[in-house]
């Protein structure tokens, strides 16, 4: 991932001197089974702790010449170890390294994506409960339907992601296994108690089954979860965008002291945030796929998916905590406008009360075909005229036949519509 989207603490996960120390503490944690177990000396194993340096550039240097990263590290752990170096690896395969160090890098990675994931729910939990009762209107396919509060839209999105933090905790435990189980997974040149000894050591569960690789439906699902997760992301995003435009303004992104919104035109206050939050989610979707194809092996191992995670697991985990940093940032400063809500909310003259209207009259004895067909044909004139519902309503014979002045006037109180929402609050915070 470009720097633009990157934040240091997750960046420095995948950086090489830190998979080279995760490939290390595998080595040496065998080393030390492999000494419990008498089958290297005890001495070899404290050798390969004590005298363990390896360089960046030396692994490089090594590796351009075998073509293989694994052997080309071991090469140069070797030249400070000694001797002893040679009971490094014993038994050992390259995939128990590779598999093992990237469930160590995704178990760390995921760490910090469930701590941005807390600091965007207690964000949208704040903003939810300040604007539990600022009524807007609500919209189904664009156009206005009934009324909700600003609330409920967060308290929504908390819910979502609520959701996507419970399935994020799941995939962390379900993707960091370890596998020290040798050529084709047998164990027939190690010991599983080797595998034991190294998953505790490094917070992991032993892997059930092995093929020589760690099962790739594992990371396919974690993958998916942070897809998931980017589709929320898109989600709220989107909400903002909406609500920013010129015609609609109920909220904005922060605009700062000297920001620009446009080279040409000095007015814009634009959607930059969310607009590039759509596009990180896209992003990070789009590694689903190419996870889903890495199930598909041939036989018990081959290294088709090995290129595509080298690019996925540091791409998607970077830009998933870039995007929730920064939608955090975003609704935290988000500028709510309660009273262009309530405009909108009245700008069609009270029709988003024709639910209410509609089942009035059929409790009042119409049926209910009759009651609609009245109520559509007062709502028509608001649409094209501009005319007043409430009003349009009592100047109606068939409405006025079932519905008294003060019964229609009651069908337009906005309060009916909140009446619920601690109800719901409750559900989505508990109480």
């Amino acid at each position: 991932m470009i720097p633009r989207y990157s934040r240091p603490q997750m960046v420095k996960i995948w950086e090489p001197e830190n998979r080279f120390r995760i490939w290390f503490e595998i080595e040496a944690h065998a080393c030390d089974a492999q000494a419990e177990l008498g089958v290297i000396p005890k001495e070899a194993a404290a050798a390969v702790w004590e005298r363990a340096k390896w360089d960046v550039a030396r692994i490089d240097e090594i590796e351009r010449e075998t073509k293989h990263d694994v052997i080309a590290f071991l090469t140069n752990l070797a030249e400070h170890v000694g001797p002893e170096a040679r009971f490094v690896h014993q038994g050992m395969t390259s995939s128990d390294v590779l598999d093992t160090c990237l469930a160590v890098q995704l178990k760390e990675a995921t760490d910090l994506l469930l701590a941005d994931m807390d600091a965007l729910l207690a964000a949208l939990a704040r903003r939810a409960q300040e604007h539990k009762y600022t009524p807007s209107i609500g919209r189904s396919h664009g156009i206005h339907a009934e009324p909700v509060t600003f609330g409920l839209k967060l308290a929504g999105h908390y819910a979502a992601f609520k959701r996507g933090r419970d399935r994020l905790a799941a995939a962390r435990a379900e993707i960091a296994t370890c596998a020290i189980s040798g050529a084709v997974g047998t164990f027939a040149n190690i010991d599983p108690k080797v595998e034991e000894h190294v998953a505790a050591k490094l917070g992991l569960t032993v892997e059930p089954m092995s093929t020589q690789v760690i099962p790739r439906d594992r990371h396919a699902m974690y993958f998916a979860v942070l897809a998931v997760i980017a589709a929320s992301i898109d989600n709220l995003a989107t909400e903002v965008r909406h609500l920013q435009r010129s015609e609609v303004r109920e909220a904005e992104e922060y605009f700062s002291p000297g920001q620009k919104g446009s080279s040409a035109m000095p007015h814009k206050r634009n959607p930059v945030l969310s607009e590039n939050l759509s596009g990180l989610s896209r992003l990070i979707r789009s590694h689903v796929v190419p996870a889903l194809e890495n199930v598909t092996l041939w036989h018990e191992r081959d290294i088709s998916h090995s290129s595509v995670e080298r690019v996925i697991a540091p791409d998607a985990t970077i830009a998933l905590d870039f995007a929730l940093s920064r939608l955090t940032g975003m609704i935290d400063k988000l500028v709510v406008y309660p009273d262009n809500m309530q405009r909108n909310l009245d700008m069609l003259g009270g029709l988003h009360n024709s639910q209410r209207v509609l089942l009035a009259l059929t409790q009042a004895g119409m049926s209910r075909e009759d009651a609609y067909r009245a109520v559509q044909r007062n709502a028509m004139p608001v649409w094209l005229e501009g005319k007043d519902f409430r009003t349009l309503l009592k100047a109606d014979a068939d409405v006025a036949k079932h519905l008294t002045a003060d019964q229609i006037d009651g069908a337009f109180d906005l309060d009916y519509h909140t009446k619920h929402v601690d109800t719901v609050f409750k559900r989505v915070f508990g109480e």
